[in-house]
């Protein structure tokens, strides 16, 4: 192993843990094959560095693959050392991390190699909700590697890696030019796999920004950071941010402490992790407008709920459940996207996300800050499927559908008079904020401002709620 590649394994290591924190597990290990010249072959630490060490103070392990041995490639002996660690950290209930560089299976070894991947696979399978796990891609994982980064619960991926089961080679019409599946692009954008792409450094610092808001374990009810923020700080122009969610969650966290997850794909969506009175909480909110960095409309979605942008945020919940990070929800939403695309895959999405949603016993809030029209906003946290709390703004709108458009049905054979009227009384009887109050399903409405004091005081109450599900093994959604 060369110096250079030997300290650029160790320097993904050292650069993402605390200064001088790693402590190298497993340094003696080679290759044990002895098929194909193997043993003449240099393979120190089997080309994977695994150990422990800390991210800003809290227990973490982490394994890093060396590409100068035998291009990273999993061998027995290599993907032993990852099951060991795996087997520590579900021990210890503390955090995994993987930095890839790998080219694949290992060819010298076979079915040993094969037989290796299996096992990380059930190491992985077996620690999934019990401690966060956490993938970065730096340079290449394809085939059999290609599940590692699935099978965690986030994945992080330098821009220039190359990340793909079918190598790109064997897709027709796969160039750079027209639409390269293996791309940090590709993956982020349209697969919904990496949930951000960057430089090594930025990759690195984003893992350690990632790793501080979350729990060690499934146990640890505890992700807190200490919070300088005033608690019941008002958020005057709350109510102009609502159509771009991510910069209204800016606002009501704490500091503008926040992690979006999966900003790229399904971008009617957001998904974020943020601080709230210093404790870690899961917010997914509809957006209407995509804002670029310069204020002007980069993307409109009009209110509607795509199967992309369900996907993600059933997928988001389930991980916040597992490890009891209490989920805010943050529901404007008219109708869902409508194209042949959609439609084909739309129907199970967001019996995902309602299933989600109705499953999951971490505390709940529901903030109804515009639009909450049909189905759509059932799906979105609504007391029916279980919401703790649902907050709606003045200004909100709740019902089957827009008034106009439900007098039109109804009274179809009237005249624009009598449907003038009758979308005016639709409005007031079904649409309005105060037939939802009088019916409960909203509990309090709330001034935009006060939405931050509100949700503190909301998951502070909810903080010891035990919620029991009926005996089964599990769903099937």
């Amino acid at each position: 192993m060369s110096n250079e590649t030997q300290s650029q394994a160790m320097q993904r290591v050292c650069a993402l843990l605390d200064e001088g924190s790693f402590v190298e597990i497993g340094a003696g290990v080679t290759a044990r094959s002895t098929d194909f010249n193997l043993t003449q072959k240099q393979t120190p630490s089997d080309g994977v560095i695994t150990g422990y060490g800390v991210i800003d103070g809290g227990l973490v392990y982490i394994y890093s693959q060396d590409a100068s041995v035998l291009g990273g490639s999993v061998g027995e002996m290599h993907a032993g050392k990852i099951v060991n660690l795996y087997r520590l950290a579900m021990k210890t209930g503390a955090p995994v991390i993987g930095l890839l560089d790998c080219a694949g299976l290992r060819l010298e070894e076979a079915a040993d190699a094969l037989h290796g991947f299996g096992r990380i696979y059930m190491a992985q399978t077996e620690a999934s909700g019990v401690i966060p796990q956490i993938t970065g891609i730096f340079g290449m994982c394809g085939g059999g590697m290609a599940m590692i980064p699935a099978l965690t619960d986030f994945t992080l991926m330098e821009k220039s890696g190359k990340l793909f089961v079918n190598s790109p080679n064997a897709l027709e019409g796969n160039i750079d030019s027209k639409c390269d599946t293996a791309s940090a692009a590709f993956q982020s954008e349209e697969a919904g796999l990496v949930d951000f792409t960057g430089s090594e450094g930025e990759v690195l610092s984003e893992i350690r920004r990632l790793v501080s808001m979350l729990p060690a374990n499934n146990e640890d009810d505890m992700a807190y950071g200490e919070c300088g923020d005033d608690l019941n700080r008002a958020i005057p122009d709350l109510a102009a941010c609502s159509l771009d969610p991510i910069l209204m969650l800016q606002r009501i966290s704490d500091n503008q402490s926040y992690f979006e997850v999966k900003p790229a794909y399904g971008r009617d969506m957001v998904t974020a992790l943020i601080r709230l009175g210093g404790y870690t909480v899961g917010a997914v909110a509809n957006r209407s407008v995509l804002y670029d960095s310069e204020g002007g409309e980069a993307e409109k979605f009009d209110g509607a709920l795509s199967a992309r942008g369900a996907k993600k945020a059933a997928e988001f919940i389930r991980f916040c459940d597992a490890f009891s990070i209490p989920v805010v929800s943050f529901t404007n939403v008219k109708n869902y996207k409508a194209t042949k695309c959609s439609e084909a895959n739309m129907a199970k999405a967001v019996a995902k996300l309602v299933y989600a949603f109705a499953d999951a016993t971490t505390p709940k809030v529901n903030v109804i800050t515009g639009f909450a029209y049909g189905s759509a906003a059932l799906a979105m946290n609504s007391k029916a499927i279980g919401a703790d709390l649902v907050y709606a703004w003045p200004e909100a709108k709740i019902g089957m559908m827009d008034s106009g458009a439900a007098a039109k049905i109804l009274y179809a054979d009237q005249g624009s008079q009598v449907i003038r009227e009758k979308t005016e009384e639709y409005e007031k009887l079904q649409n309005s904020l105060d037939a939802s109050l009088r019916r409960g399903y909203v509990d309090t409405l709330i001034h935009p401002e006060d939405t931050r004091k509100y949700l503190i005081g909301a998951f502070e109450m909810l903080f010891s709620k035990r919620e029991a599900r009926p005996d089964k093994k599990h769903g099937t959604v």
